[in-house]
């Protein structure tokens, strides 16, 4: 699968420190490489906006849309528990 960044979520993740930034990218290849991957613990997360959500941390989350076969990265922010 292909991977773009939409220009809010270069902005949103240029906001985060370097090392969740890493971790962001490792987490990105996962994606292109399997939806299902464990750590990435992909969801659906808005149904009628076909919004879905993965892990980057325990409280950081990307979100992003599956358009054809690219990965479309919408936005990344903190997640509270």
């Amino acid at each position: 699968m292909n991977v773009e960044h939409t220009k809010q979520m270069r902005r949103a993740l240029k906001k985060f420190p370097k090392q969740v930034q890493d971790i962001f990218y490792k987490q990105v290849g996962y994606l292109a490489n399997d939806i299902r991957h464990p750590s990435l613990r992909a969801k659906k997360y808005d149904e009628t906006a076909d919004v879905w959500q993965a892990r980057v941390t325990k409280n950081v989350r990307f979100y992003f849309r599956v358009k054809g076969d690219t990965y479309l990265l919408l936005n990344i922010r903190k997640h509270s528990d």
